[in-house]
């Protein structure tokens, strides 16, 4: 029984670190940070929807963090935001 405690545990820290490891959005580019791409998405919901398709594009992208630079539309929104790494 603490064998499977001790095995739950190590799953849980396991997790926890690899979701730190996903890009943030900034406000401004990061002090000592490498601009290395623009990417561009769309949703057909609201804000929080269209921050999230950023998100997981930046991280494919393999950056560390974002910032999004435009957003427009009415029934169906289109953001694009700058990668930093």
């Amino acid at each position: 029984m603490k064998n499977l405690t001790m095995i739950f545990a190590a799953l849980a820290l396991a997790t926890g670190s690899f979701s730190t490891l996903a890009a943030t959005e900034v406000t401004q580019a990061p002090a000592g940070s490498q601009k290395i791409g623009v990417v561009s998405a769309t949703s057909s919901s609201d804000l929080s929807s269209l921050e999230r398709n950023l998100n997981a594009k930046a991280e494919e992208a393999g950056a560390s963090s974002f910032r999004i630079i435009s957003a427009s539309g009415d029934n169906h929104l289109y953001g694009t935001a700058e990668l930093y790494k």
